[in-house]
């Protein structure tokens, strides 16, 4: 199976937003203060976008493998992990200096888009 890591990596992160999506509205309801409970919710929900957009890359590299996609894959999974990953870590532990972190992962996500347009330009 091609890129089978990267549909792992994907799977594993769609499986982790639905357990961080269940645990931001149960566990930690009512628990955290308004703003932090806003920054958890933002993080599941960028993280939820670019697992999809990962599988949506993934299914098109199946059927037409460009230079350009795994990087495109790859600073996403890296924002991701920047982006989301300080969001969830600020939301439970209230070490707001983790929000540092955050526009790194934040340019990271951009940076992959663009990575897929400049794909996109130099497909044929």
């Amino acid at each position: 199976m091609q890129d089978r890591g990267w549909w792992l990596g994907a799977a594993l992160s769609g499986a982790l937003v639905v357990i961080a999506g269940a645990f931001g509205a149960h566990a930690l309801e009512g628990q955290l203060a308004p703003r932090l409970a806003a920054a958890f919710e933002t993080g599941v929900r960028y993280q939820a976008w670019h697992t999809l957009a990962l599988l949506a890359m993934l299914a098109w590299r199946a059927s037409q493998p460009l230079a350009g996609q795994r990087l495109a894959m790859a600073l996403w999974a890296a924002g991701i992990a920047l982006f989301s990953g300080s969001l969830y870590a600020m939301a439970l532990t209230g070490a707001t200096g983790l929000g540092m972190i955050t526009p790194m992962g934040g340019v990271l996500t951009i940076a992959g888009w663009l990575a897929l347009a400049a794909t996109i330009l130099r497909a044929r």
